[in-house]
């Protein structure tokens, strides 16, 4: 796939050797007939249709195979707190991390997952290629996998594989949003009833939803879409979509483009969205007028993953350059709320970032949507920068603090 250079430099042309192969092959996909849940809490088969999920099949018959190995046990039986859960993109499972001694043992959730997030009750909603895992993190078990109602094609593996991309819950744990790859085309954000465990709705968004973010009143969901360079607000209520269109450099190079959207993070203080480009600029969008306005950033790396802690400070991942005579390697920025910046480098490209309860840690998986990926994580004191690597799972992509 051809990626263009920014506009204010020297234009130049990449074409990655494996990507134009991955892209031929990279139709995957999420309504296969391998969806189970468990039909105790489940709210009967779906209505019929050619657009509605498959009827659930129960768990209890295939109780999702598990690995667990020398668990870090919390009060109840459970993981201790602090524990991470990675998904591993490379090897259709979640793994339990301990952020000392690594990782503690893994759970089969289905093909390829990417997102995940985190409900108050314990349970990990995991998006794969085939539908979306719920995962009991107490138990270390898979309770259902709930089949997507929007049809991606066969399930594969890879950059551009077909099914669910980024996820996120409703505040009240009613409802878990999931953004559904399509490839070739526009995505969906489905809607889950995370008591019923099936998809009740689905809406058009964008093209490749690498993330999805909730308000903090739980009134909007933001599908932030990479190939079409913008971010759909959809009204919780009534689930009316609408397009904002978020590029700081402009659209010009369309699908070859690097300088797109990846990840968004919603600031508390004020509901915006921070969008960062290229360690240069962060787009911060306002949902509400659909207005963005766009800060200097200094890492000067192309840019992935992001989380806002509850103070405002941004943590942003920078995977690496996209020019080598230009850019900076990779590296994780800590951006205080009046805009100061820390720049720590990170060894080789990482994907994700979460951070510690008491927000003196940050945890940068190594998963990476392309090439350079690795198979553990990065932990960094962010007082200090310094950093250890830990053994965490294949291809870790997304990652929650337990």
């Amino acid at each position: 796939m051809t990626k263009s250079r920014r506009p204010s430099r020297t234009a130049r042309v990449f074409l990655p050797g494996a990507v134009v192969a991955v892209l031929l092959a990279g139709c995957a996909g999420g309504s296969g007939d391998t969806a189970a849940t468990d039909p105790a809490a489940s709210g009967g088969p779906s209505s019929a249709g050619p657009s509605a999920p498959g009827s659930p099949a129960a768990d209890s018959s295939d109780p999702g195979p598990a690995v667990t190995v020398a668990p870090s046990p919390g009060a109840g039986g459970g993981p201790a707190p602090g524990t991470l859960l990675v998904t591993d993109f490379g090897s259709d499972t979640v793994t339990f991390v301990d952020p000392v001694r690594g990782a503690t043992g893994s759970v089969e959730v289905g093909t390829a997952p990417y997102g995940l997030a985190l409900g108050a009750d314990g349970r990990a909603w995991v998006a794969t290629a085939e539908g979306v895992a719920v995962v009991d993190t107490a138990a270390r078990k898979r309770l259902a996998l709930v089949p997507y109602r929007t049809d991606t094609g066969p399930v594969t593996t890879g950059e551009y594989r077909g099914g669910g991309m980024g996820v996120a819950l409703a505040p009240d744990g009613s409802r878990a949003y999931v953004g559904v790859n399509v490839p070739g085309g526009n995505g969906a954000l489905e809607v889950i009833d995370t008591a019923a465990l099936r998809v009740t709705d689905a809406v058009p968004v964008g093209r490749r939803p690498f993330d999805v973010d909730v308000s903090g009143d739980g009134a909007e969901v933001y599908a932030t879409n990479h190939d079409s360079f913008d971010v759909t607000v959809v009204a919780a209520g009534t689930l009316e979509p609408r397009r904002v269109e978020v590029a700081p450099y402009g659209t010009e190079g369309g699908l070859g483009s690097w300088l797109k959207p990846h990840y968004a993070a919603v600031r508390s203080s004020d509901g915006r969205l921070l969008l960062p480009f290229e360690g240069e600029r962060l787009a911060v969008v306002d949902p509400r007028t659909s207005r963005t306005a766009v800060e200097p950033m200094t890492a000067n790396t192309h840019q992935h993953g992001v989380a806002v802690t509850a103070d405002g400070t941004l943590l942003a991942v920078g995977t690496g350059p996209i020019d080598p005579d230009t850019d900076r390697g990779p590296s994780l920025t800590v951006r205080a709320p009046d805009g100061e910046e820390r720049v720590y480098p990170l060894e080789g490209p990482h994907e994700s970032v979460a951070v510690s309860r008491d927000g003196r840690t940050a945890y940068v998986t190594g998963g990476f949507t392309r090439d350079g990926y690795g198979d553990g994580l990065t932990v960094v004191d962010l007082a200090s920068g310094d950093t250890r690597r830990l053994a965490a799972g294949s291809r870790p992509l997304g990652v929650v603090v337990l």
